[in-house]
């Protein structure tokens, strides 16, 4: 385990093909990433739907900037993120 911090959060639930999708874009590309699992994180869960305002999984935040968050499979959010990891 590294000791750097993951680069985004993701906030997944079981069974979810858009949530291994995502975490798969992520891991193809070289993203850290800290996976949450809603059904067992109820906190995470009332983060998601009341703070943010979302009601599908995954929930993508990004770790640097808590205003760049998005929920859903976003092959568009994907890519930018891919991008600015590469800047990096």
């Amino acid at each position: 385990m590294t000791s750097t911090p993951a680069e985004y959060t993701i906030y997944t639930k079981p069974a979810c093909p858009n949530c291994d999708k995502t975490k798969a874009y992520f891991e193809s590309k070289g993203i850290t990433y800290q996976a949450v699992d809603i059904t067992e994180v109820p906190a995470a869960l009332e983060y998601i739907t009341q703070e943010l305002g979302y009601s599908q999984a995954p929930v993508v935040v990004n770790n640097a900037d808590d205003e760049d968050h998005w929920a859903g499979l976003r092959r568009d959010k994907l890519v930018q993120a891919a991008m600015h990891h590469k800047a990096a």
